[in-house]
């Protein structure tokens, strides 16, 4: 019988205020529990606008504890309600000064299993993130969940490819990929870089972006959310460019092994021959 997870992501709208937006995600979560999912993800910073198109000090105001703050004490109740695994992405404070872009991961019956930080950190118009945040330092986790074998990159993290072969090296077997993309910027990769990877790594990803124009900037988000195989083939059509949606598709992890050994990759791996890529 085929390993079949029900899995679910949400690309949404920011609403104005982080209580309507954290209750429609929780709507979107219930949405996709009645459908059948197991796991579900959510956008970088979810339960935030994307504040870091502009430098202000203010918007330290979003950053809570992890897993110890609100929103995350939330969601851990709602997976154990839901008996679902829940992906949380929201802006980390760990202390005075110490500030991360992170996503929590909770399993389906409600525990905290752990976090990933963001490593890489973009600074330019529009995306201003090393002004928040510190880089990540927990590595490249991979959670065993009642879903599989689950890891997390955050958006500007896809264009690396170090930590996807490390999540894959960890044994994933879904990496949720939750992102505050632009249109215009890096629009034409967001279908190539994400299917690319879900090769390279054999596993399956799942992309998240959000959608629409917030007040904080011009960043015009084009959702196009989707689901992709290790194959690198989109599971179900990607979603809308303008609207909120929910995305609920069926992953078959058996496919994870098959192209492993169909195309070797792992096997033929030559890290003996790579330490010119670390060094300094």
């Amino acid at each position: 019988m085929a390993n079949v997870v029900r899995a679910a992501l949400v690309q949404a709208k920011w609403t104005g205020d982080t209580a309507s937006t954290v209750d429609a995600h929780e709507q979107h979560a219930r949405a996709a529990a009645a459908r059948g999912a197991r796991i579900i993800g959510f956008q970088e910073v979810f339960n935030a606008p994307y504040f870091c198109q502009v430098q202000d000090d203010e918007h330290h105001r979003w950053a809570e504890a992890v897993p110890d703050g609100p929103t995350v004490q939330r969601m851990c109740a709602l997976a154990r309600e839901l008996s679902m695994v829940v992906v949380v992405p929201v802006f980390e404070v760990d202390g005075p000064g110490f500030h991360y872009n992170t996503a929590a991961v909770i399993d389906a019956d409600g525990s905290y299993l752990g976090k990933y930080r963001k490593h890489h950190l973009p600074h330019l118009p529009g995306f201003w993130e090393k002004y928040y945040f510190r880089p990540g330092n927990l590595g490249w986790p991979v959670f065993d969940t009642a879903a599989g074998r689950v890891g997390v990159y955050i958006c500007y993290d896809r264009h690396f490819p170090e930590g996807w072969r490390a999540l894959g090296l960890a044994g994933a077997q879904i990496v949720y990929n939750p992102s505050a993309t632009s249109r215009g910027l890096s629009s034409y990769l967001w279908k190539l870089e994400q299917p690319a990877a879900a090769v390279a790594n054999e596993y399956f990803i799942a992309a998240i972006n959000r959608v629409g124009v917030e007040e904080y900037g011009d960043n015009d988000f084009y959702g196009t959310s989707y689901f992709v195989d290790p194959y690198g083939q989109f599971v179900g059509e990607p979603a809308s460019d303008t609207e909120e949606e929910l995305l609920v598709r069926d992953l078959d992890l058996d496919l994870v092994d098959e192209v492993r050994r169909k195309w070797a990759f792992y096997r033929d791996r030559r890290p003996d021959a790579y330490d010119p890529l670390t060094r300094p």
